[in-house]
């Protein structure tokens, strides 16, 4: 779900509607309570009355104190992992239904009720909706004995790096193979000046507001360049922020483009406030990035986290070792280059990945060791020549930090023979 209140909302609208139709079966139907069926079936109007007051007082009170007390352990989580992780937890699909179940029970009992009806000889006692309103309450039991097993693990973290681990592995899966248009074999045999030269005028696109660039829909743009024999060079990809009359793009054309094309092709490019994972990679690496830094700063001191943290994003790093990373030169169908694409290499993603941990990992022998280790891994599984070059800078990098501020000779020294078999390689 894109938003934590729809899927409780419809949960409230269906109690309602199932409240009006299970008292008008009621009022249609006569149960007699004879047999087993008299055990399960209320027949008086104050115990009506005393039940679902009971169900609706207890669902809409603890409704209020379990969903306190998840605050108070997000706000923890977040002070340790970080502020951005809390929309994670947000939008588990277990805790948008336990907090419509709740109130959407609450609210079915109070409609409920007021339909038990008791004066001039008259007695209307709804059975069937009473019934329901038990059956429902004993779920809501089962709901926050899991519930509370779910937050319990879900603020533990390691739960949290796997999460976000497997999150990025379905990413890659996801951003990789979609292509903005056909990409050429060999990008650098690319003379893009020369294709540029071509067009007679060039057309500003500027942002329309302050904001990070979450999408681009990258088939509709394809499709109105070619439609406008065109070519568009895009300066920012997904994740950059962009401030209000800075510019996003250029425009090469031979022909006019009216005012209505223009408008649709600044329409294919999402501006927000907020960063988003649609098409950035690098946003859910930053997430994991940012609990390994946390983990190393003086007030928390856990390099345990942060190895955990290498250790996931050495995973990723592998796996991306043999993804084939999009050109920046995107071609038609019919071999026109059409977009000059601001695009992720391999080596924005290692930098986003190590940068940071390095540079706060300043005197900690443990984690800058790990560090050198997930280099040497990393380089056994990288075949690309650049990737290798991009790998053994990292290597160089931590090795100078390790030298400079690890005062333990010994520690320097696994360090100094980890980084000879990177640099033999």
């Amino acid at each position: 779900m894109a938003t934590f209140w729809f899927l409780p909302v419809l949960i409230i609208c269906f109690a309602v509607l199932l409240s009006i139709s299970l008292v008008t079966l009621d009022n249609s139907i006569t149960i007699t309570q004879e047999g087993w069926v008299r055990f399960f079936l209320v027949n008086s109007s104050h115990s009506a009355r005393s039940i679902l007051s009971t169900i609706a007082g207890a669902m809409i009170g603890v409704a209020g104190t379990v969903f306190s007390v998840t605050l108070v352990a997000l706000t923890l989580a977040s002070s340790q992992f970080g502020p951005r992780l809390i929309k994670n937890f947000m939008y588990v699909r277990l805790n948008q239904v336990v907090l419509g179940s709740f109130v959407s029970t609450y609210l079915y009992c109070l409609l409920v009720l007021n339909a038990v009806k008791e004066n001039d000889g008259y007695i209307f006692i709804p059975s069937i909706s009473i019934l329901v309103a038990i059956l429902a309450a004993i779920i809501n039991i089962i709901l926050l004995i899991i519930f509370i097993h779910r937050i319990a693990v879900s603020i533990q973290v390691d739960k949290v790096i796997s999460d976000i681990t497997n999150f990025i592995g379905k990413q890659v899966e996801t951003l990789f193979p979609e292509k903005m248009g056909e990409e050429i074999k060999d990008e650098d045999n690319t003379d893009a000046s020369a294709i540029i030269s071509a067009y007679q005028n060039n057309i500003s696109i500027k942002s329309p507001k302050s904001g990070y660039l979450q999408y681009i829909n990258s088939e509709a743009l394809m499709k109105l360049v070619a439609k406008q024999n065109s070519l568009i060079e895009l300066f920012h990809r997904p994740g950059s922020f962009l401030v209000k009359g800075s510019e996003i793009c250029l425009l090469y054309s031979s022909s006019v483009w009216e005012e209505d094309s223009l408008e649709n092709l600044l329409k294919q490019i999402v501006i927000g406030r907020i960063k988003t994972s649609h098409q950035d990679l690098e946003f859910s690496i930053h997430q994991m990035v940012e609990i390994a830094v946390r983990a190393l700063s003086p007030g928390v001191n856990d390099p345990y986290t942060a190895i955990t943290c290498i250790d996931n994003l050495t995973a990723v790093i592998c796996n991306l070792t043999e993804a084939k990373f999009p050109s920046k030169y995107r071609y038609d169908d019919e071999g026109n280059l059409r977009v000059i694409a601001d695009t992720l290499d391999f080596n924005g993603v290692l930098d986003a990945s190590f940068n940071q941990i390095r540079q706060f990992s300043a005197g900690s022998a443990a984690v800058i060791i790990r560090l050198m280790e997930a280099m040497s891994t990393i380089l056994n599984f990288t075949k690309k020549e650049s990737n290798k070059k991009a790998v053994i800078r990292h290597a160089e990098m931590v090795l100078t930090l390790g030298k400079e501020t690890i005062s333990e000779k010994n520690d320097i020294n696994d360090l100094s023979k980890r980084a000879e078999e990177i640099f033999k390689s």
